[in-house]
């Protein structure tokens, strides 16, 4: 290969991203007592927040080459989010589009309590990422990127479920193409109707990943073992089941089924802990980890997450998760089942 030809490679887009999460951001605006309503709260921190947006930070702190795909409002708030995931987290932003009509989704969160947030949305009339358009995203990303992460919550609105469906499409199941179950019931009319658009989309994803609700919603059974053989029945090479206390069970193609004991620690904030196990997750995907330990480390990071206070702010660094790991919590923690 020419140099030249290394070159073109080299500034290909489609060639310099790891990962590509597509879904909402928000700012999100803390309250800095903890225990108390919002009626109580007097003093806030802000940051940015949304699923796919969190587990792109969470990556991009472990040093990986990410990107998400989303829109804001002109205004202000939108403005904010796209220098701070640019500038404070390290995520590229040459997929945030600016909506010329709505408002920067904000959310509050009010920890109260702590363990199990009440998160306030306001996301009226509707909100810049609902109106996703194919146009907003370069498709030899899409086909290309070795992790295309989606939240089932986009399906919930067009005309974002036909743009992220004609995504999968050109992705054409590719490996790693992670769909996180991610149930929002204010996104929704009803669990039917979550379930009627997001189960069809299971043919196009190679790995899901959801707790015991998520998966009801999916396929239709709550027990893990059910879950996951529906799962794996759809054609998917890889099903995670989040057991809450009971840790995380992963269950493969080939037969392979273990479950992963979670680590105890002392709850800070209920929020942020699944995307810290996303991006960690997609860490272990992006290093060749088999996924018992791409699991395990998506735990730890998790838990790291779980005794902090903020979201994306708080996503740890590979140091942290490593000297956690090391600091003897995992041992004999794998349940064979």
């Amino acid at each position: 290969m020419s140099l030249n030809k290394q070159c073109r490679v080299a500034a290909d887009p489609a060639h310099s991203l790891e990962l590509l999460t597509v879904g909402r951001v928000s700012v999100d605006i803390y309250a800095q007592q903890l225990g108390v309503s919002m009626t109580e709260a007097t003093t806030f921190r802000k940051s940015i927040g949304g699923t796919s947006t969190n587990v792109a930070v969470a990556a991009a702190r472990l040093g990986h080459r990410c990107a998400t795909v989303t829109r804001v409002g002109d205004d202000e708030f939108g403005a904010y989010v796209r220098h701070a995931l640019e500038h404070t987290f390290g995520v590229d932003t040459r997929f945030v589009r600016i909506d010329p009509e709505l408002k920067t989704p904000l959310a509050f969160a009010e920890l109260n309590p702590p363990e199990d947030p009440n998160i306030i949305f306001y996301r009226e009339p509707r909100a810049p990422d609902q109106n996703l358009a194919l146009d907003d995203v370069d498709l030899d990303v899409v086909r290309e990127v070795p992790v295309l992460w989606v939240p089932a919550s986009r399906f919930a609105w067009e005309p974002s479920r036909s743009t992220v469906a004609a995504m999968l499409d050109e992705r054409r199941r590719r490996p790693h193409t992670v769909l996180d179950l991610d149930w929002r019931p204010m996104f929704w009319d009803s669990p039917a109707a979550a379930s009627e658009r997001i189960a069809p989309m299971l043919d196009r994803f190679s790995i899901a990943i959801g707790n015991r609700e998520e998966c009801e919603i999916a396929v239709g059974a709550r027990e893990p073992d059910e879950a996951a053989d529906r799962l794996l029945e759809r054609g998917l090479s890889a099903a995670v089941v989040k057991l809450g206390a009971d840790g995380v069970m992963v269950a493969l193609d080939d037969g392979t089924r273990e479950t992963i004991a979670p680590f105890p620690v002392e709850v800070i904030c209920g929020l942020g802990s699944g995307d810290a196990f996303g991006g960690a997750f997609c860490h272990g995907l992006l290093n060749g980890w088999d996924l018992i330990s791409t699991v395990e480390y998506g735990n730890a990071a998790g838990a790291i997450v779980a005794n902090r206070l903020m979201c994306a702010d708080d996503m740890p660094t590979m140091a942290e998760i490593d000297d956690f790991l090391a600091s003897g919590l995992s041992t004999e923690r794998r349940q064979a089942v």
